[in-house]
């Protein structure tokens, strides 16, 4: 898992770099289906499988597609419009507070530690916006708002994705959510924009293998696959080694600037996760 996120920090980098070169459907397309195919040799022997699986997994998992194309839709868009160290602090930091919230709501059970958790994951997201200082209207901000929307659908798919393996092989599972993907953005896609990548440099590649290899095919996965043994609420509070990762990267590589409150914020909100996974003896 620690990998995984490592993968997954460096991500926002690399999706901010590739967006200078193909527009945000042509990224998911691209994504996913070379996901879908680095998994296909690890799945053609459980091919056979399909025949017994319930047909509310096959529910879950078309669920999962759809949640994934706008995720990935507006992770691009976020990071090509915004900062992507901002988007990559301000994302993991507030998601794992929104799946606590969702599990809450379908189990109805929440204790005072836990509340005391979930206020100050909010006060940290409000930080890193940076909204005392600029108003809440600043919530509306471009990039906070494709931002705000990755956080709440990977919320809600961290729980969908911890029912949706009970009846079916983690792998399978995985890949069909990817292929599921792939189909929906063909619909959006502009093939002579993507027959076009031929003739792109090395930075591009580079860049995008490691946000489609590196933070989906092994990141992402190994996030998917650990959520039901985990479960929903431990798996994501793994994210909290992404923020800083992210941050520094993006400092890095794209001379981002590291500013105090995204620091101060992240750090309550990982905080925050702290606080809500504890479990007293």
């Amino acid at each position: 898992m620690l990998f995984a996120m490592i993968t997954w920090g460096i991500a926002w980098t690399n999706a901010k770099i590739v967006g200078e070169y193909l527009g945000y459907y042509n990224l998911v397309f691209l994504r996913f289906l070379l996901g879908f195919l680095a998994l296909l040799p690890f799945i053609l022997t459980k091919l056979n499988s399909f025949k017994n699986i319930p047909f509310l997994t096959f529910i879950n998992i078309f669920s999962m597609g759809i949640l994934f194309f706008i995720y990935n839709y507006c992770f691009f868009k976020g990071t090509d419009l915004g900062n992507s160290g901002y988007g990559g602090v301000l994302v993991t930091t507030t998601n794992p507070v929104i799946t606590f919230l969702i599990i809450s709501a379908i189990t109805q059970k929440i204790s005072l530690n836990k509340i005391l958790g979930l206020m100050l994951g909010i006060l940290g997201g409000l930080i890193i916006m940076d909204v005392f200082n600029q108003g809440m209207i600043h919530i509306l901000d471009v990039q906070n708002k494709y931002f705000i929307s990755c956080s709440i659908v990977w919320g809600i798919m961290t729980v969908i994705m911890s029912y949706g393996q009970d009846k079916m092989d983690s792998l399978l599972y995985i890949a069909s959510c990817y292929f599921i993907t792939t189909v929906i953005s063909i619909g959006f896609i502009n093939f002579e924009e993507i027959l076009g990548i031929v003739n792109f440099d090395f930075r591009f590649f580079i860049n995008f293998f490691l946000v489609s290899m590196g933070a989906m095919s092994f990141g992402t996965s190994i996030y998917i696959y650990a959520t039901p043994r985990l479960g929903p609420i431990q798996t994501s509070v793994f994210i909290f080694s992404v923020p800083f990762i992210a941050l520094y990267t993006a400092h890095l590589v794209l001379g981002e600037s590291i500013t105090a409150n995204v620091v101060v914020g992240g750090v309550l909100s990982i905080l925050s996760i702290i606080i809500i996974n504890y479990e007293k003896d």
